[in-house]
């Protein structure tokens, strides 16, 4: 039987406190930049999710207590092309945002079939890099959600 993704997912800026954001070239867009992104499996919570992918995607070690839930949702429609991941008929997908913050910026470990390579940029160049409009919109916001700690 095939297993479907789900379509609900985590959206992870990792930061320093300088404002660095951490961005990731999609190994299967090149050119195609990103924050940790990834799918909630069967029986996760969302901030457990968020802690394996930036593990997966990334090699970080991060706790629930470092990881940021900013209670903010998107929505979006699933581009044509990662449709057949999902159950027929999903076309739409819930986006949850969370931040972590890091103490500086540091190498990180990609997944060669995930990603390309790695940046870490200020946040306004971070977010004119983003492909997605809701990586692009957090990021954005960044400044704002620090400030209100």
């Amino acid at each position: 039987m095939k297993r479907y993704k789900r379509p609900v997912s985590v959206l992870v800026l990792i930061h320093t406190p300088g404002l660095q954001v951490l961005l990731l070239e999609r190994a299967a867009h090149p050119g195609y930049w990103q924050s940790v992104t990834g799918s909630q499996e069967t029986g996760e919570r969302l901030s457990e999710t968020a802690i394996r992918e930036v593990a997966e995607e990334t090699g970080i070690a991060a706790s629930v207590a470092e990881l940021h839930d900013w209670q903010i949702t998107n929505s979006y429609e699933i581009l044509a092309e990662w449709r057949h991941r999902y159950a027929p008929g999903v076309r739409h997908n819930t986006e949850h945002v969370f931040s972590l913050q890091v103490p500086s910026e540091r190498p990180v470990a990609i997944v060669p079939s995930e990603h390309l390579n790695y940046c870490w940029l200020p946040w306004r160049e971070a977010a004119a890099k983003c492909f997605s409009w809701s990586n692009r919109d957090a990021i954005l916001m960044l400044p704002g959600r620090l400030s209100q700690r």
